[in-house]
């Protein structure tokens, strides 16, 4: 882990820190064998978190797997209804169709579960839980025993964005993403891993993951495009940054591009206030953001990139600035590792909050 992000890494590792979990859960991790289930297990073994039995479950094809868990190779098992009896928290990251099938499988048998897919994400019987933001909703899983992970390009997004909403009101938001093609799964790294090569060899690329080469190059779509000409990656993050910050009526614009990095996300926000908001009062406010790590100083090319955030559950801010013919408007650059804060470590977070303030 990178030492420059080893204080924001503290102030989002309360529950380590203070050693405030004394009772050990029964955890099952569903899609365990996957890019996200598996920095599922290695988040919940870097923090801490106490699992008394690690239940990894994955699809038959992945039967005679195992996954490395406190120095223990664990054997995968087939994810099915049964195989939730027992289980205190389970973690999905399998995709909507299946956390659709099992995850009330899973809470009918007492199991909570915490659902990465964008399955539950707007159901309004489901928090939808960023823990810097809005760590209260998590009370309200005892309607269904479900709470869900928000979209990766949403949850960096809405950390930097809570505290400057409580100094000076949030009242616009125009966001373009530069997503790392880690967030389309480990084909998607693969696909590029290859297209480089294809390329230096002077050899033809027909892509199977993207609709264009991604190497070399920048997509501005991802996932599927609707009638108004907005994909369905771009109004998740309008719908969930609304329900998460609790702001209905928010005007969001995002442009959604997928980018040749193999992990990272980074964002081009520009957001405008109700009230006044100095560059000071901005910084001050993001320096003392939970979660936040700021790197501001352009004049010395200090400002955070995707290759330095890897390995982080900091979200990394810099380039803060007027936003030009903006009435109280910041521009700001945002960087996250979108498999750890943008999907496992927040997922860990909110078990953390869970059990602390919960169980």
């Amino acid at each position: 882990m990178p030492s420059r992000f080893q204080w924001a890494i503290d102030k989002v590792h309360p529950n380590r820190a203070n050693g405030a979990m004394t009772k050990a859960y029964r955890v099952a991790v569903v899609g365990a064998t996957g890019l996200v289930g598996g920095e599922m297990i290695q988040v919940l073994e870097e923090r801490g978190f106490p699992v008394s039995e690690l239940l990894p479950l994955a699809s038959v094809k992945s039967l005679g797997s195992v996954v490395h868990f406190q120095d223990k190779d664990v054997d995968v098992q087939v994810a099915r209804p049964e195989a939730f009896e027992n289980v205190d928290i389970a973690l999905f990251s399998a995709g909507g169709a299946l956390s659709k099938e099992l995850a009330p499988e899973a809470a009918k048998r007492g199991a909570i579960v915490i659902d990465n897919s964008s399955a539950w994400r707007m159901d309004p019987e489901v928090p939808l839980v960023v823990p810097e933001v809005n760590a209260k909703a998590i009370a309200g899983y005892k309607t269904k025993n479900i709470i869900a992970n928000p979209n990766c390009s949403t949850i960096q997004m809405v950390v930097a964005l809570a505290p400057l909403h409580a100094k000076a009101g949030l009242n616009r938001v125009t966001v373009s993403t530069y997503q790392a093609v880690s967030g389309a799964g480990r084909e998607a790294m693969d696909e590029l891993r290859e297209q480089v090569g294809l390329l230096f060899r002077g050899e033809d690329i027909e892509p199977a993951i993207f609709p264009h080469p991604i190497a070399f190059n920048a997509i501005p779509r991802i996932d599927v495009p609707s009638d108004d000409g907005y994909t369905k990656e771009e109004w998740k993050m309008v719908f969930e940054t609304r329900k998460i910050m609790d702001l209905p009526e928010l005007a969001i614009t995002p442009t959604c591009v997928r980018v040749p990095v193999f992990n990272g996300h980074a964002e081009s926000v520009i957001a405008e206030f109700d009230a006044p908001i100095s560059l000071t009062e901005a910084r001050e406010a993001l320096k003392n953001g939970p979660g936040l790590f700021v790197q501001d100083e352009i004049e010395n090319d200090v400002y955070p990139t995707q290759l330095e955030v890897n390995g982080s559950d900091a979200t990394c801010v810099g380039r803060i600035r007027p936003a030009l013919g903006f009435d109280n408007g910041l521009a700001f650059w945002c960087v996250a590792d979108n498999l750890r804060k943008g999907a496992a470590s927040n997922a860990v977070q909110i078990a953390e909050v869970l059990v602390r303030d919960h169980l």
